[in-house]
C-alpha cells in the first residue's frame, strides 16, 4: 500500500491549488477524482455557464440594437455551436489542470471514487470495479456538492445544471422548478436563446434572501424578457407522456393563491438547491462529524474534529462559490505553511448572480440592517442609495435597470454591506469589498476621485448623501 504525506479527495477549486502547494513544500501527495477533473466550477458551474451567458448576451444585443441605430435582421441562435465553444473552453481547463499534475513530480493522480476505510486509509474504486488502498498522514476532503432532486421528481425525465449544458437543441418551452440563482441564470440565458421559459417558485416571496425592492426589480427585468414567474406555487405535480415524435411532453399542475393552474412544457429543469457529495465517504464510520444535511463540520482552519482531516469547498457548508473554495485553500495553506493568522471568521461573504444585469452582494443588506438596529437600539445605520437610471454610463449604454445600496455604521464609519444590481455590478462591488477588508472609513471612497464616465464614479457621490435607515 502506497503511503503519502497528504491525500486530497476531489479536484475542485480548493483541491488543485492545495495539491500544487503541498508538492512545492516537499510533500508526497495523492489526489483522487471520481468524475471529470476540475470540479463543479470547471465542468458544470462557472466556466461553462458563463460561456453560455456570454452567448446569450450576444443574442440579446443582436435582437435589441435597433434603438441604437443598428439594424440586424434574422438573428439565429445555434446551440450546437454555443455548446461546441463551451466544450472547448472546458476541455482547455481540463488540459491545464492535467498539465499541472503532470509537472508535479511528487504527486500521483488517481481516477476513481475515494472512501475512508479508517482515519488514514482511503480505498479508491474505479468504474470497472477495481480497488486499491492508499494511506495518508493528512487527508483533505474537497468533494463539492450536487443538485438536490426531491423524491417526487426522481422518476421523471428532468434536466439539472449539468445535463442542460449537454443539449444541442433549444427547448421549446423550458419549465424551471426553483427561482434560485442557478435557476434564474439558466432561465434568462435560454429565454435569450429562444425558449419560452416559465419559473415555478414555492416560496411566496421572490428571492427572499434579497431586499424586496431589489428582488422586485430583478423580477421585473426578467418578466420584461417574456419570462413567466409564478411564486407561491404549491402542490406542484408533474405528468410526462410521450407524444409528437417521441419527444417528452411535460404537464405540470400547481396551486397558487387558492386557484389551480396547469402548463405544458417540453423540458423541465430542477433547481431547488444543492447538497454535499459526502454520503459515500464513510465519514460516520471514522467519526468525522457532519451536520444533518451532510456538510462536514470544520473549525476556523477547516480542520474536522479529526485534526489531520480537513474539509474544503462546498462540502463544508461555509460557502458555495469558487471564490470561497479558493479562500478555504488560502486559509489552510497559511495554517500549514504560513503565519497561522488567516481564519474563516475573517471572510466577508460576497457573491454575484450572473443574470444580465448582474446582482452583487457583500455583507448585510438593508433588511438585515434594520433587524440589527431592532436588536441593538444604540446602533445607527445610514444608507447610500442610487438608481442606475441616474448613472450616466448606464444611460449612455441604454442599460438603466437596477440600483445600488451601501450600508454604513454611522458611529464607526465602517461599511457593513452593499447590494448592487445593474450594469457592471459584478465589478463595481469590489471597491466596497476592498474597503470592508481594509476596515477603513467610508470617507476614503467618498473623497476619492473616480474616472468619468464609469459606474464606479457614482460611489463617491452616493456616499456624500447618506440617509438614516428607518
Amino acid at each position: 500500500m502506497k503511503k503519502y504525506d497528504a491525500i486530497i479527495i476531489g479536484t475542485g477549486q480548493a483541491g488543485v491549488p492545495l495539491a500544487a502547494k503541498l508538492e512545492k513544500e516537499g510533500k508526497k501527495v495523492a489526489i483522487i477524482e471520481k468524475n471529470k477533473i476540475g470540479g463543479t466550477c470547471v465542468n458544470d458551474g462557472c466556466t461553462p455557464t458563463k460561456s453560455y451567458v456570454a452567448s446569450a448576451r450576444r443574442a440579446f444585443v443582436a435582437k435589441n440594437s435597433e434603438g441604437f441605430g443598428i439594424e440586424i435582421k434574422d438573428v439565429k441562435v445555434n446551440l450546437k455551436k454555443i455548446k461546441k465553444r463551451k466544450d472547448k473552453i472546458v476541455s482547455d481547463s481540463h488540459d491545464n489542470i492535467q498539465g499541472l499534475f503532470d509537472k508535479l513530480e511528487k504527486l500521483d493522480y488517481y481516477k476513481g471514487e475515494g472512501t475512508f476505510l479508517d482515519e488514514n486509509t482511503i480505498e479508491i474504486k474505479t468504474k470497472d470495479g477495481k480497488t486499491q488502498k492508499i494511506e495518508g498522514k493528512q487527508i483533505f476532503i474537497n468533494v463539492g456538492a450536487k443538485t438536490i432532486i426531491p423524491k417526487e421528481y426522481q422518476g421523471l425525465d428532468y434536466l439539472t445544471n449539468t445535463s442542460i449544458l449537454e443539449l444541442d437543441e433549444t427547448p421549446k418551452h423550458l419549465i424551471v422548478i426553483g427561482a434560485g440563482y442557478i435557476g434564474l441564470e439558466f432561465s434568462q440565458m435560454f429565454s435569450r436563446f429562444g425558449s419560452k421559459v416559465t419559473i415555478l417558485e414555492q416560496n411566496e416571496r421572490f428571492l427572499h434572501k434579497e431586499d424586496k425592492d431589489v428582488a422586485d426589480e430583478i423580477k421585473r427585468v426578467l418578466e420584461k424578457e417574456s419570462i413567466t414567474i409564478h411564486t407561491n406555487a404549491k402542490n406542484i405535480k408533474v405528468n410526462q407522456e410521450r407524444k409528437e415524435k417521441e419527444q417528452e411532453k411535460t404537464k405540470i399542475s400547481f396551486e397558487k393563491d387558492g386557484k389551480k393552474h396547469s402548463i405544458n412544457g417540453s423540458h423541465i429543469l430542477i433547481s431547488v438547491g444543492r447538497k454535499p457529495n459526502t454520503k459515500t465517504l464513510n465519514l460516520e464510520k471514522i467519526g468525522v462529524k457532519t451536520d444533518k444535511r451532510g456538510y462536514v463540520k470544520v473549525n476556523q482552519h477547516f480542520q474536522t474534529n479529526k485534526k489531520h482531516i480537513f474539509a474544503l469547498g462546498d462540502c463544508n457548508g461555509e460557502g458555495a462559490f469558487t471564490h470561497t473554495a479558493y479562500n478555504d485553500f488560502e486559509i489552510v495553506s497559511d495554517f500549514l505553511f504560513g503565519e497561522k493568522k488567516r481564519k474563516l471568521s475573517d471572510r466577508i461573504q460576497c457573491y454575484s448572480m450572473f443574470i444580465d444585469p448582474p446582482l452583487s452582494r457583500v455583507g448585510i443588506n438593508e433588511e438585515q440592517a434594520k433587524e440589527k438596529m431592532k436588536e441593538d437600539k444604540s446602533l445607527k445605520i445610514v444608507q447610500a442609495f442610487r438608481k442606475m437610471e441616474r448613472v450616466a454610463r448606464a444611460t449612455e449604454k441604454g442599460e438603466t435597470d437596477g440600483m445600488m445600496k451601501i450600508l454604513i455604521d454611522e458611529k464607526t464609519e465602517k461599511i457593513l454591506g452593499a447590494t448592487f444590481f445593474g450594469i457592471s455590478a459584478d465589478e463595481t462591488i469590489h471597491a466596497v469589498i476592498d474597503m470592508m477588508y481594509a476596515k477603513k472609513s467610508y470617507k476614503t471612497i467618498r473623497d476619492a476621485v473616480h474616472i468619468h464616465p464609469t459606474v464606479s464614479e457614482l460611489i463617491p457621490t452616493m456616499l456624500g448623501n447618506l440617509k438614516e435607515l428607518k
